[in-house]
């Protein structure tokens, strides 16, 4: 992709050809250069050069003003309580889930991943209104508490401890992905080495298993950290409502305020939310720096512990109650609050009607609106992924130096930093491009929409570069020997090969921007609403039943397209490997 020696032995005569338009290659590769640094690392650098300036001038006027308040460290108190707190309870879980289904022999073991998966899938700020709902005074828990004897509460949800909850259960699938590969790798003769010596199941997984996966459980943790520090719906459903703040609320407030200092105000709260997304990747690297990376080259899916019957099927009951209980459960309880006629009735025959559906599908042109552009934002979305972030992913894979590392590392950073700081950003940036000059993007559709590329490409780029590691590099090597033009290669050899890790990569994408909430909250303008946006001001405004309703909408069709996708890919494989069969 860019300058560098020749690395291959004997140059052809249409190499040293093609030489003599070395000049316009290298125009082109400086002109996309260019345009990765405008779009990638400009508007970061525009957010700390406003948190730096006053009156033009530079100065630490806006840190000192800011820093001095005490409101500004009750809310990074809040945001280290509830970060840390949620993080942990995701490890919690990640790890114990990842070790029962890599070494449990229990059955169902696919069906109970598509459980663990579902709260990640599923938006955090729907998830937020189905377990408000489901500990609500009309809940299924209200009703089991109301039968036992003695005064019970009902957990408060609009608290701390309900924000730290909810975050720990929609981000714990995170640590299982990543840990429970880590534990199916690890060298099974290490653990019958333990046994041999004495060791107990215990001290096994204390001493052997916990730190062999240290790789594992530290990047699962770190991205569970990143996640709940980046989550602006949860801390908005739950916190605002309980004048709790967190540093992404209070960005949205101080933004929202239009005050005279809003913008350097939030840019400066901007920094402090970036500096703890740094100290916890700082931890991360330490932790990493000392452990011990020993695995085996292939996956073990056998299970390495073998239960009786009797225990097999405690545990089998004790996972089944956890993943209905966390998973399926909230959203059912969702799903009938949108049938009821006026939130607070209680779930009878008589208060049940599709009227909240047919309000917000006929009557309120917001949410189809809502609906058309996250659908059009989406579509685009994926469409420019696919084709730019494919062929950033292609030339990082054939060229591997040190420009193609670096194009990877601008293009990871608007979805490394938090949406709400990467969101000031790109305010900063397009209100005003160069000085004097508003080209209108900010306060319209394309705003969003840049931010949504920006944002999201680098999805696309990792689907992408995974798919092509995973093809034998002499395969499009024999198809070149062969004398097949390049259209020709990627049309009937590589695609094939390539597509499903591709188009999982863009349906990663689109139902990414689908559902997005936190950078759209402070980007959207009248007429640009997107779905998540309409979501939060209904439930902001006190309409619960029009939000659950959409929300159990925007539930099943992600439901729907998700079947749909795996449903296809499995045809596509099997039509694939007839093709192989056949050749």
């Amino acid at each position: 992709m860019f300058p560098g020696k020749e690395q291959t032995k004997g140059m052809t005569r249409s190499t040293s050809s093609f030489s003599r338009f070395f000049p316009l290659k290298n125009l082109w590769m400086g002109f996309g250069f260019l345009l990765i640094i405008l779009f990638f690392i400009v508007p970061v650098f525009r957010l700390i050069l406003l948190s730096l300036t006053e009156e033009g001038a530079v100065s630490l006027s806006n840190y000192s003003e800011v820093l001095k308040e005490e409101q500004t460290w009750i809310t990074v108190k809040n945001t280290l309580y509830i970060v840390i707190g949620s993080t942990l309870v995701s490890l919690i879980l990640g790890i114990a889930m990842a070790w029962v289904i890599a070494y449990l022999n229990i059955s169902g073991k696919k069906w109970m991943q598509l459980f663990i998966f579902l709260p990640f899938i599923i938006p955090s700020y729907i998830t937020t209104l189905a377990w408000v709902q489901f500990f609500s005074g009309n809940g299924p828990i209200a009703a089991v508490l109301h039968m036992l004897p003695g005064d019970w509460k009902l957990p408060n949800l609009y608290s701390i401890g309900g924000i730290i909850f909810i975050l720990g259960l929609s981000h714990y699938p995170l640590v299982y992905l990543l840990t429970v590969e880590v534990f199916r790798k690890i060298p099974l003769e290490l653990e019958q080495a333990a046994q041999t010596c004495g060791a107990k199941r215990g001290t096994i997984i204390r001493k052997v298993i916990l730190p062999l996966a240290l790789p594992g459980i530290c990047s699962g943790g770190m991205l569970a950290f990143l996640s709940n520090l980046d989550n602006f719906g949860i801390p908005a459903f739950l916190g605002i409502p309980a004048n709790i703040r967190v540093l992404s609320t209070y960005i949205y407030e101080e933004v929202v305020g239009f005050g005279p200092a809003a913008f350097a105000r939030a840019a400066v709260l901007s920094i402090l939310l970036g500096a703890i997304a740094l100290i916890g990747l700082s931890i991360q690297w330490l932790l990493l720096r000392r452990s011990r990376v020993i695995e085996t080259v292939k996956r073990d899916k056998e299970p390495r512990i073998h239960l009786s019957l009797k225990w097999k099927r405690l545990i089998e009951i004790a996972i089944w109650a956890f993943l209905l209980f966390t998973s399926f459960v909230p959203f059912v309880s969702m799903g009938t609050t949108s049938l009821i006629k006026a939130y607070g009735l209680p779930f009878q025959l008589e208060n049940l009607s599709l009227e909240n559906y047919r309000y917000i599908l006929f009557s309120d042109p917001k949410t189809m609106s809502a609906i058309s552009n996250s659908m059009k934002l989406a579509i685009l979305t994926t469409i420019v992924s696919l084709i730019v972030g494919t062929a950033i992913a292609y030339l990082r894979y054939k060229s591997p130096n040190r420009w193609t590392k670096l194009v990877e590392l601008f293009v990871t950073i608007p979805y490394a930093l938090p949406g709400t700081v990467f969101a000031l950003s790109m305010i900063f940036s397009w209100m005003q491009p160069l000085p004097g000059w508003n080209p209108g993007i900010y306060g319209s559709i394309w705003i969003l929409i840049i931010a949504y590329i920006t944002r999201f490409i680098i999805l696309q780029v990792r689907g992408s570069y995974t798919a092509l590691t995973q093809v034998e590099p002499s395969i499009e090597e024999a198809a070149r020997t062969s004398g097949a033009k390049p259209l020709v290669k990627w049309r009937r050899i590589l695609m094939p090969l390539l597509l499903p890790g591709i188009i999982g990569g863009a349906l990663l994408v689109f139902l990414t921007s689908l559902t997005e909430l936190t950078v759209s909250s402070l980007l959207w303008s009248t007429g640009a609403e997107t779905v998540g946006v309409v979501i939060f001001n209904y439930e902001q405004a006190g309409y619960t039943t029009y939000s659950t309703a959409f929300s159990s909408l925007i539930v099943l069709g992600i439901l729907f397209g998700s079947f749909l996708f795996i449903s296809l890919e499995k045809v596509w494989r099997r039509k694939v490997l007839k093709q192989n069969d056949s050749a």
